[in-house]
């Protein structure tokens, strides 16, 4: 799965500046993560005009820039939220950029969350991947933006090199989006890589495996509706989807805790 540095600043008081969230990222410099969560009071977050008692999810990429969703870091999140008893163990809303989010515990330990409603583009768009030009990808909008490129088979996949450097239509993605290649394995069942944008390639995407399965739902029935098992570098996920909700449900782990000094 995705891996994250979650930190609590209940009074929004901590100021990390592009360059900290770059450090701590960093895997050999830093800490190491996919991205930054940081716990905030709702209340304290000048943008938020729903619950004020609510935490708030506060998501930076690794390379600073602000998200306004994070599926596994959402997951992750809560459990964080639980172990601390910050939160009850049933039934958890959290405030995001994309709105509010709801987040169960299911009996087998992993975590089911709300992820809103997917909205699929009406027609595909262009990426290029190094010198690959796909003209297929669909985009779709989980919170945050998405270009999913369906590929013939597994072999295709694994010999991507998502180290190239990706190239977007600005008329459908001004501030970019992270981009999926998939695979169908079977009814209901598919696999995939994603470049993360702000990030580059990572073993998962929340988000990137909601709308992977969107698209891949609707592309074999007709409709981006019913349950898709997803399968990405770093485990398995489950995407249950319905005309105005999605639900993406997975397993979310705190390893480790600990403190560290800024560099000067």
């Amino acid at each position: 799965m995705n891996d994250f540095i979650l930190v609590q600043d209940r009074h929004n008081a901590l100021e990390l500046s592009d360059a900290d969230v770059q450090w701590l990222c960093d895997r050999r410099a830093g800490v190491g993560a996919d991205g930054i969560l940081r716990a905030v009071k709702a209340g304290c977050m000048p943008d938020w005009n729903g619950d004020p008692n609510l935490w708030f999810m506060d998501y930076r990429n690794a390379d600073g820039s602000t998200a306004q969703m994070c599926g596994n870091g959402l997951r992750l999140f809560v459990r964080y939220l639980m172990d601390e008893d910050l939160a009850p163990r049933d039934e958890v809303h959290v405030a995001t950029r994309a709105g509010e989010r709801t987040v169960w515990e299911l009996f087998d330990g992993r975590l089911r969350a709300t992820m809103g409603r997917v909205r699929l583009g009406d027609r595909p768009t262009w990426v290029v991947l190094g010198d690959q030009r796909f003209d297929e990808a669909m985009p779709a909008d989980v919170g945050n933006p998405h270009a999913v490129v369906a590929l013939d088979g597994i072999t295709a996949l694994r010999r991507l090199d998502l180290t190239q450097h990706i190239e977007l239509d600005p008329t459908v993605f001004p501030e970019g989006a992270n981009v999926e290649f998939v695979v169908e394995e079977g009814p209901g069942r598919i696999r995939m890589r994603v470049q993360e944008r702000g990030v580059g390639e990572t073993f998962s995407c929340g988000t990137g495996v909601v709308a992977s399965a969107a698209v891949m739902l609707r592309r074999a029935t007709g409709e981006a509706q019913g349950h898709c098992d997803v399968s990405v570098r770093g485990g398995h996920l489950s995407v249950h989807l319905v005309p105005d909700e999605s639900f993406l449900t997975g397993p979310a782990v705190v390893v480790a805790r600990g403190e560290v000094t800024m560099p000067d």
